[in-house]
């Protein structure tokens, strides 16, 4: 027999949603309260009227629950998905039955979510349906390019539809809730979750944050094609020291603000439903015990209504960060920090309970993190069809479709960055003798990268298989491993090199090396695969690289021993039609760098927008000495952020402001003219980058603050039109408001952030 709750029927004469006609102007005023912010950005009436209907559902529930239900709620465990299938253990399945768990990950298929769900809603006190939740980061079943390559498409329409496609095949299997997407600013190319992210840049990381989370929840969170975003990692994760994860963030509060919270505040600008805590801590508080941050910033000042889940024992490790004396006193910090979701610690199934009878938790608090969780069920649609993603026959035609997969083939050629191409060396034309030698040519496992969710190789092509497709004379060597020194299979490569017109390598990282828990030290090629390079070029001066990697790589000793250099990244299930697609000519790389490639490690961190310091160093004193920089290396990266070659040229001219003053609010309108002046039809992302000459406390030499993506036929040439407004402008001042300041600002436009073409204006109050 089903165990539920019965509803309270609302007073149509005097229930807390009635709101009587002769107020309706005043509704419309308050619509976009603070508890609906994360659902109904636009504030409409219907979405106000919509969440006082889950208000009053959420009351009706509370009533009825006692404080073990409630905890229950706030509990969230691990399911195993093994070789031979999905399992759940036995413990588990028993507290779904007491009503203690509130949510669930890793856990898919239709038919073993159904088998959980049916424990929750039919055997459990409340029948309280669960919320799946899964890592759907950059694809589910279709894999798509790593989330860094796919920023560097400077596309968000393209990536909307990614996270929509994830969406339907992750829902088909019993997923609603994705922890994705991932709104860390990443400066650090040693740290290996900068492959999850969109790059340096919180302009762009927000954008594309915003454009993921309205494809995974679409229209309507409540749809059965619909999963709940999740933001992450709250807050500062990506500038762990020394790009170590896990490791300590110590940034002021002012770098917190105007660098790192931008991207997660506009993806939740968006609507995102959830948010996910950060491992590390700031201003030596951990994140998942911080009120600063999970209340006083995203509750009280953002306005956000939703959940907040702590990353994987997050919770438990409060006692490793040494602020927490032992569980009970983790559990009442995460808690009240306002943590909603204790992820596989158990600590607050163990500990809560007695948290609350020794009064370091008041119930009031366990109430409010409870109301948040039915809150987002409610949204999702869970208490109206708890079985919406458990169809096994719409789970069997969901996976893989062939719009999907032509999907992952475009996106991955629209990543793909041409980083070099000495003597227009790419394309390559069909009748040359091509040897494809390395140690990722014929790999199909490391196409897909890390965090690949339900994907597998089945279907999957090697790059060495997508170039016999294309290419019709192709001999192939692997050459070496990926990093043991073993040289035994250079005879072979040596042999096909000297007799090919052209030599393709295929080099790189292996997949397990970036991602969660892969920080490096060293993010050059391996030794091993250095040699073979420079075995080849011995006997092939032609050399074409494809690099296959998961972050920016130390690459100044590599381009002398070639022609061409395409990064194509970790590329996604059709990902190697995509990088062949180039390699052929038929298309024309459009891909353009988020994430700056250092000279040297020792540079890091290098971004576009460092700050001017009080002895700037120019290349026009070379040889000053007490200057900031470096004695041998330039201060300069080798690929500056939105950087990327193309098969033609563009030009850019006539860079102008409208006017050259303009009052605090005005919209500031600039043009400029940018035309392809080689023979090939191609894209060209057009970036308009800004500096703030004189400011209240030092400002950034220069600033993303749009991108227009531009198609040109050759010799065509067209004007573009960008517009800021104050907001593009403001920032925190001295005083920490927020806003914009008179004086002189400089713009540029260009192909990248070494945009030379540009104007000024003045700002006055």
């Amino acid at each position: 027999m089903t165990k539920t709750y019965i509803e309270e029927k609302p007073n149509n004469t005097g229930g807390r949603w009635y709101v009587p006609v002769m107020m309706l102007g005043l509704v419309v005023l308050v619509a976009c309260t603070v508890k609906e912010s994360f659902i109904s950005p636009s504030g409409s009436t219907e979405d106000y009227f919509r969440s006082r209907e889950v208000e009053r559902r959420v009351d009706s529930l509370m009533r009825l629950l006692t404080l073990e239900e409630k905890i229950g709620q706030l509990c969230m465990y691990t399911s195993h998905h093994d070789v031979t299938g999905p399992s759940t253990p036995i413990y588990t399945e028993e507290l779904i039955r007491e009503g203690k768990v509130g949510a669930m990950f890793n856990a898919f298929t239709a038919s073993h979510n159904a088998h959980l769900q049916r424990i929750a809603v039919e055997e459990s006190p409340r029948g309280i349906p669960i919320l799946f939740g899964y890592d759907v980061i950059h694809g589910f079943k279709t894999i798509f390019p790593i989330n860094l390559a796919m920023s560097c498409s400077w596309d968000t329409i393209l990536v909307e539809q990614v996270a929509r496609v994830s969406a339907m095949e992750a829902t088909a299997s019993g997923v609603k809730w994705a922890f994705s997407p991932m709104c860390d600013i990443s400066r650090d190319p040693r740290w290996g979750r900068v492959s999850e992210g969109s790059g340096e840049d919180y302009l762009l990381c927000g954008k594309m944050g915003a454009a993921m989370v309205r494809g995974y929840q679409g229209e309507d969170m409540s749809s059965d094609t619909s999963l709940v975003a999740c933001v992450k990692h709250f807050a500062g994760y990506g500038a762990v020291q020394a790009g170590r994860d896990y490791h300590t963030v110590d940034i002021t509060d002012r770098t917190l603000r105007g660098v790192y919270l931008p991207a997660y505040k506009a993806a939740l600008d968006a609507g995102a439903g959830s948010v996910m805590t950060a491992f590390n801590e700031v201003d030596g508080c951990p994140a998942t015990a911080s009120y600063y941050l999970m209340t006083d910033i995203l509750r009280d000042q953002w306005g956000f209504g939703g959940l907040v889940v702590s990353d994987y024992t997050a919770v438990m490790e409060l006692l490793h960060h040494g602020t927490a004396t032992d569980s009970l006193s983790a559990t009442a910090q995460a808690v009240n920090a306002g943590v909603n979701i204790d992820m596989e610690s158990d600590f607050y199934r163990q500990y809560l309970r007695r948290a609350v009878e020794y009064g370091y938790v008041s119930e009031k608090q366990v109430d409010r993190m409870c109301r948040d969780v039915l809150r987002i069920k409610f949204y999702a649609g869970l208490f109206d069809n708890p079985y919406q993603n458990t169809d096994v026959t719409r789970e069997k035609t969901a996976h893989q479709k062939d719009s999907y997969m032509q999907l992952s083939r475009r996106v991955a050629r629209e990543s793909c960055v041409l980083l070099e191409n000495e003597g227009m060396a790419l394309p390559l034309d069909t009748a040359l003798n091509i040897a494809v030698i390395g140690p990722l040519a014929d790999s199909r496992d490391d196409l897909l990268g890390s965090w690949r969710a339900a994907g597998d190789t089945l279907g999957v092509l090697s790059i060495l298989d997508a170039m016999k497709e294309r290419f019709p004379h192709i001999s192939y060597a692997k050459g070496c491993p990926m990093m043991e020194d073993d040289t035994t299979g250079f005879a072979r490569a040596r042999e096909i090199a000297t007799t090919a017109d052209v030599v393709l390598m295929v080099c790189g990282e292996s997949w397990q090396w970036t991602g969660e828990a892969a920080s490096v030290t060293d993010i050059s090629l391996p030794s091993i695969q250095d040699k073979l390079l420079q075995v080849v070029r011995g006997v092939n001066r032609n050399v074409v690289m494809i690099l296959l990697n998961g972050r920016p790589l130390e690459l100044t000793d590599v381009i002398p021993y070639t022609n061409a250099i395409l990064e194509a990244w970790y590329p996604g299930s059709n990902g190697a039609r995509g990088v062949v697609d180039i390699i052929s000519g038929d298309y024309n790389p459009s891909g353009r760098l988020t994430m700056s490639f250092p000279m040297r490690v020792g540079q890091v961190p290098v971004h576009y927008d460092m700050k001017n310091t009080g002895r700037p160093y120019t290349p026009d004193n070379p040889r000053q000495k007490y200057l900031s920089r470096y004695l041998f290396t330039p201060n300069s990266p080798l690929y500056p952020f939105g950087y990327g070659l193309s098969y033609t040229s563009y030009e850019y001219s006539d860079v102008s402001v409208e006017e050259d003053h303009y009052l605090t609010g005005e919209p500031i309108r600039i043009t400029a003219k940018v035309k392809n002046t080689g023979a090939v039809a191609g894209w060209e992302t057009a970036q308009l980058y800004v500096r703030d000459v004189i400011g209240s406390v030092t400002r950034p030499v220069r600033e993303l603050k749009a991108w227009q993506k531009v198609y040109l036929a050759p010799g065509e040439e067209r004007e573009i039109l960008f517009t800021l407004t104050e907001k593009d402008l403001s920032f925190y001042r001295a005083d920490m408001t927020w806003g914009i300041e008179e004086g002189r600002y400089d713009v540029w436009v260009g192909g990248d952030s070494n945009a030379s073409e540009g104007d000024y204006f003045y700002i006055k109050e």
